[in-house]
C-alpha cells in the first residue's frame, strides 16, 4: 500500500513545494493540495512543486464540476500535467462547503445539509469530459444532460504532449463508489474506517464489473486524518478540533459502525444544531472543546475516525493501516494539519518503511 499526503489549503505555494520535495525523498506516491474557496488556488499552488520535483504525483482535491466547468477543469489539469511532465492527478467531488458558500441551487430552498442536485450525473459527465480532453480526442463535441460543449474541441489541446493525467472521483457513499469504479482511474474515499471498508469494496467492485474495458492499475485510496504528535494532549486537541470534518459525522451518518443508538443521537443532535453545532464551535474557536458531548464519547470518535496520540501510538495505527491494505486499499492519503513537515517526517520515517 502506497502513502499519499494531503495538505492544508492555507499553505503558501513555496511551502507546498518544500513539502513535496521532502515527500518525494521519503517515497510518498502523491501529494494533494486541498481545494477550498477562500484559500490558495489548488492548481496554481502546485506549480512550484512541479518545478522542484521529478517523481511524485501532484493534484488538487477535490474539485467540483459545479464550481469549475469540466472543460476549464481539463484546461487547468492539462496545464499542470505538462508543467510536471505527466505527473498530474485530480479528484473530482461534489463540492462541499464551496457550493454552500456559492449558495448553489439544491433540491430544496436551503443548501444546509443537502447535496447539489444531480451530483452523481454531474461528476460522471465531468470525468467523461476530462478523459476525452486528456486522451486528445480531437474535433468532438460533448452533449450531456448537465454539461455541453457545443462547439468541437477544435485545436483539441494539441499542445499537451505528456502522458495523460489520472482522474479520480471523491467517492464514499454507495452510488459514488460504483461511479468511480465504473468510469475513473481511481477513487478517494473519505474517513472510511475499518468496519466500513468491506461494504465500500463491494460497491467499488460492482462499478469495476460494469467497465467497458478492464481497469489498468485502478487505485483505491482513503483520506485519513493524522494527528500523531510528540505531545499527546496537543494531538487530541487538534483531533477534537477537526472532528467536524470527519466523514462519518456528515449526513448520511455512518455512526452505527462505532456507536450505540443513544450515543449516535447525542452526536447527531449536537452536529445538526445549526448555529449551535458544538463540533463547529470547537473548530472555529480552535479550542477542540466540544460542549454537550461527553468526553468519553468524543474520545471514542477520535479513536475510530482518525490517528491521534503520541509516538508510542504509532504501532497501533500501523495495525489499522495494515487492515486497510488487507481489505484492498492500494493507497492511504494521510491528511496533515498543524506543523505538516513534522508530520511528514514522522510518516516518512515510521509509517512508510513499515508498509512497504
Amino acid at each position: 500500500m502506497d502513502i499519499e499526503i494531503i495538505l492544508e489549503p492555507d499553505l503558501h505555494p513555496n511551502q507546498v513545494a518544500e513539502l513535496a520535495v521532502a515527500a518525494e525523498k521519503y517515497g510518498v506516491r502523491a501529494l494533494w493540495s486541498s481545494n477550498f474557496y477562500q484559500q490558495w488556488d489548488a492548481f496554481l499552488s502546485l506549480i512550484p512543486a512541479a518545478q522542484q520535483t521529478s517523481k511524485i504525483l501532484l493534484g488538487p482535491l477535490a474539485v467540483s464540476p459545479f464550481e469549475m466547468h469540466p472543460l476549464k477543469m481539463a484546461n487547468a489539469l492539462l496545464t499542470l500535467n505538462e508543467l510536471s511532465d505527466g505527473r498530474a492527478i485530480i479528484a473530482v467531488g461534489a463540492g462541499g462547503g464551496t457550493l454552500g458558500a456559492m449558495k448553489f441551487a439544491c433540491e430544496q430552498d436551503s443548501c444546509s445539509g443537502l447535496k447539489p442536485f444531480r451530483i452523481i450525473r454531474a461528476i460522471r459527465e465531468a470525468v467523461e469530459i476530462l478523459l476525452s480532453a486528456s486522451e486528445k480526442k480531437f474535433n468532438l463535441k460533448y452533449e450531456g444532460e448537465i454539461f455541453n460543449i457545443t462547439r468541437p474541441y477544435m485545436q483539441g489541446f494539441t499542445w499537451a504532449k505528456s502522458a495523460r493525467p489520472k482522474i479520480y472521483t471523491c467517492s464514499t457513499e454507495p452510488q459514488m463508489l460504483r461511479l468511480g469504479g465504473q468510469f475513473a482511474d481511481g477513487l478517494q474515499m473519505s474517513d472510511v474506517a475499518v468496519p466500513m471498508l468491506d461494504g465500500a469494496m463491494t460497491n467499488i467492485q460492482i462499478g469495476l464489473e460494469k467497465r467497458e474495458t478492464p481497469a489498468e492499475d485502478f487505485r483505491i485510496s482513503n483520506f485519513w486524518a493524522w494527528h500523531i504528535k510528540e505531545d499527546k494532549e496537543e494531538s487530541f486537541q487538534e483531533a477534537r478540533r477537526e472532528l467536524v470534518f470527519r466523514g462519518s459525522l456528515l449526513p448520511p451518518f455512518s455512526l452505527h459502525h462505532f456507536l450505540t443508538e443513544d450515543e449516535a443521537k447525542i452526536v447527531i443532535d449536537n452536529f445538526n444544531a445549526g448555529a449551535n453545532n458544538e463540533f463547529a464551535k470547537a473548530y472555529i474557536s480552535r479550542s477542540g472543546v466540544i460542549e454537550n458531548v461527553p468526553e468519553s464519547l468524543v474520545s471514542k470518535l477520535v479513536a475510530d475516525l482518525s490517528s491521534a496520540g503520541d509516538l508510542s501510538d504509532i504501532d497501533r495505527e500501523l495495525d489499522r493501516f495494515k487492515q486497510f491494505k488487507k481489505r484492498g486499499m492500494t493507497d492511504l492519503s494521510i491528511r496533515l494539519f498543524d506543523e505538516p513537515m513534522k508530520g511528514l517526517k514522522m510518516i516518512g520515517e515510521k509509517v512508510l518503511p513499515a508498509l512497504r
